[in-house]
């Protein structure tokens, strides 16, 4: 069987728990890794792969798993996908998934590639479970409730703003879907907690939610990479009133990302050239096997 080739385009919690996801998929094998000081200072544990400052340095990659910061998903997907390398992303900025899927669609189609986005837990495996709940009971409310724990996006989010050494956001569920943002940051010398809560106050990743930013000595001394979600949907299957589900998990945050990334990126080596979110897809086409043995065990 050959296996599919993939790289890990950046290296940080997530290239790392994919690394780890790829090593035990046996339909996989490492093509690379993408990193920004490529094999300068390369890790023990990438003593075996090989690591570099551009994709175009690696042979015969099939994927691309972009464990990048949301925002900039699409230049590399973009930059990617004309090689006539799949990609397949975490981006979580859900308002904005709908016009990246429209963006890079066209350029998946142009190039006979296949893209995966908003691919993680939620956005991603939550909405599988989101979507499955409203077509048991079509009419109704679903509400997703977060946490409590740390929030990567949220986290690279706040990293990148001024004056901002490192950062910790967590997300303190409130019931009904409704979040607070608890947000704890090391400042550089100089800096004004004042300038820097407003900046993160106005993002979107903030500016729907009541956010609270503290300054801590160390950010490594209150970090956990814990997180959770409880999803509920009330409401009614054909005129029958009151069916209710729920679905809880308690998870490693980049653990599981990664582990959906490797899964959606077998998946994309079997759909049409196009871009895709997660509840686009066959649930069968991220896991490993063929079809016939899946349906026999699973059904």
């Amino acid at each position: 069987m050959k296996k599919i080739r993939a790289a890990v385009v950046g290296y940080g919690n997530i290239g790392r728990y994919a690394i780890q996801a790829l090593e035990a998929a046996e339909d996989f094998e490492i093509a690379g890794v993408v990193r920004r000081n490529g094999s300068e200072n390369k890790p023990a544990e990438l003593a075996n792969y090989e690591v570099v400052k551009d994709i175009t340095e690696l042979k015969d990659v099939d994927v691309a798993i972009l464990a990048t910061p949301t925002r900039s998903c699409e230049e590399f997907a973009k930059k990617i996908l004309p090689m006539g390398i799949n990609t397949v992303d975490s981006f979580d900025i859900h308002t904005d998934i709908v016009k990246y899927r429209a963006s890079l669609d066209k350029v998946c189609r142009e190039t006979g590639t296949a893209a995966i986005i908003a691919a993680g837990w939620d956005p991603g495996s939550d909405s599988i479970v989101r979507t499955l709940m409203q077509s048991l009971a079509p009419k109704g409310l679903t509400y997703t409730n977060f946490g409590p724990g740390m929030s990567m996006g949220h986290s690279v989010c706040v990293r990148s703003k001024d004056g901002v050494k490192n950062a910790l956001s967590m997300t303190i569920p409130l019931g009904e879907g409704i979040h607070r943002r608890m947000v704890y940051v090391e400042l550089e010398e100089g800096a004004s907690l004042e300038e820097v809560t407003k900046a993160i106050k106005a993002d979107p990743y903030f500016s729907h939610d009541e956010t609270h930013v503290f300054a801590v000595e160390s950010v490594d001394a209150v970090r956990d990479m814990g997180h959770g979600v409880n999803l509920v949907r009330k409401g009614v299957s054909g005129s029958t009133q009151n069916q209710r589900f729920e679905f809880n998990m308690s998870i490693n945050n980049p653990a599981l990302t990664a582990q959906v990334l490797v899964n959606v990126a077998r998946a994309t080596m079997r759909q049409q050239p196009g871009c895709y979110t997660m509840i686009e897809i066959p649930v069968i086409d991220m896991l490993p096997g063929d079809r016939e043995s899946l349906i026999a065990h699973l059904v």
